[in-house]
């Protein structure tokens, strides 16, 4: 397999300079006020492509979706404490901008996710994303500006290991040591949910297994068994050089946002690619 990636704007999907929704002059619209306008709505390129739903999923198959750019209520959604509290404010807002309803926000795969977080942000707050970064080499603490227009989708064909998809949506990697076939599948905002629920909880009773719950986020078979003593043993047992194997299978077959962008160091004149930090400053700039 060979790498594939797109810039996430092509000329064609390019947004026009002048964004602001035309103004209609009306004698009263529905509600009694004398103007209205359309909030804009774009079309954002999904890293998946919609290979990887299943056959029912309104996303299945489809290469983009609509979304409404972020408006007050979204950001009434984004700084609401409780919202904040439950962890839900992420997908409350995506489910409020994504015009078909019928979308389960959480449903979404975790690059499909991103995507739109990137492209919402975009839209309420603009493209230059400034945040604080410490320099890994000199480790100085300075503002550093991103573009998140500069970003390409990973279509998830790294080709660093041996990978087979499968038609469900799944796939299957043979491990190295063991010589097991494990099936994995690509994790959704459930997923992601549940995985950072059980890291954290495991973090609070002070027994932390990151590792495993990652391998029991992903593994839906081994050798075609899908029985959960079958996988759980192998969690339990499987040897590090499997267990790497089988995290880099994931890593080269996931779609996603690259946000991997060049960053240099104006204390110790460092410079390399740095993945953009997602801070508390994305969705909230002028905290």
């Amino acid at each position: 397999m060979s790498r594939n990636r797109g810039r996430t704007g092509s000329p064609e999907s390019k947004k026009p300079e002048n964004t602001t929704p035309p103004v209609q002059h009306l004698a009263n619209n529905a509600d009694g006020v004398p103007f209205s306008f359309v909030v804009p709505t774009e079309f954002v390129d999904l890293p998946s492509e919609g290979k990887y739903y299943p056959q029912g999923h309104p996303l299945h198959g489809q290469t983009s979706i609509e979304i409404k750019q972020m408006t007050a209520k979204e950001e009434d959604i984004l700084t609401s404490r409780t919202l904040l509290k439950k962890g839900v404010a992420l997908e409350r807002v995506i489910q409020s901008v994504v015009i078909d309803k019928s979308i389960d926000p959480q449903s979404l795969l975790v690059g499909d996710r991103n995507a739109i977080l990137v492209s919402i942000r975009v839209s309420g707050y603009g493209n230059d994303y400034t945040t604080n970064v410490t320099c890994p080499d000199c480790g100085a603490n300075q503002d550093y500006s991103f573009d998140l227009n500069d970003t390409e989708i990973y279509r998830g064909d790294d080709g660093e290991v041996e990978v087979s998809p499968n038609e469900d949506g799944t796939f299957t990697t043979e491990l190295p040591r063991t010589g097991i076939n494990v099936t994995f599948k690509l994790l959704n905002g459930y997923d992601e949910k549940a995985l950072t629920n059980g890291i954290e909880n495991d973090r609070k009773r002070k027994n932390e297994k990151v590792v495993t719950r990652q391998l029991r986020s992903m593994i839906v078979a081994v050798n075609g068994d899908t029985s959960k003593e079958v996988l759980e043993y192998l969690i339990e047992n499987i040897p590090s050089r499997d267990s790497r194997h089988l995290r880099i299978a994931y890593k080269s077959v996931a779609p996603n946002l690259d946000l991997a962008q060049h960053f240099e160091c104006s204390e110790c004149e460092y410079s390399q690619k740095m993945e953009v930090p997602l801070g508390a400053e994305f969705f909230w700039p002028d905290r």
